[in-house]
Formats: structure tokens, C-alpha cells, sequence
């Protein structure tokens, strides 16, 4: 990885932490685990494979998440509250 490349993906970083607090501050949105379709992921993988929204590479990886509307994400999504285990 160059620098600039470097520089980009430090940047995207801190823009998805800081965008992962201002989701939550209205209290009706979670974390959904095992929802996102490829590429609309909502930030970083849960297991360390990317850090930043829209890098997911298939549907419903386990480990990549979306927010939802509080209570939505079992009953409709099928999705899971937390992330998976670590192998």
C-alpha cells in the first residue's frame, strides 16, 4: 500500500467511526449482522476483513452489518443482533 493509498483508507476509517455514533444518537436504529448485500455494508466488518462501508464482497456475510430500525433486524431481516464468534 502507497501513501496515498494509505492516507484515503485512514480517511475513510475516520469517517465511518465518526458516522457510526451520530447513527445511534436517535435510539431507533441498530446493528444488524448478516443483512448487507455485496458493497452496501454500512461501515467496518465485524472480523477485521475491511474498514469502511461499501467494501463488502458477497450478500449476507455474517460479519458485515447494516443499521436497521430498532426491532426489525430478527423478526424481518433474519439478520443476528451481534456478531459472529471468531474462529
Amino acid at each position: 500500500m502507497n501513501k496515498r493509498q494509505a492516507l484515503i483508507a485512514t480517511a475513510l476509517a475516520t469517517v465511518c467511526a465518526a458516522s457510526g455514533p451520530l447513527a445511534l444518537a436517535d435510539g431507533g436504529k441498530e446493528k444488524c449482522y448478516g443483512i448487507a448485500k455485496a458493497g452496501q455494508n454500512d461501515c467496518a466488518d465485524a472480523g477485521g476483513a475491511h474498514s469502511c462501508a461499501g467494501q463488502a464482497k458477497v450478500d449476507k456475510g455474517a460479519s458485515e452489518w447494516k443499521y436497521v430500525a430498532k426491532g426489525t433486524c430478527v423478526d424481518k431481516e433474519k439478520g443476528s443482533l451481534t456478531p459472529p464468534k471468531s474462529k
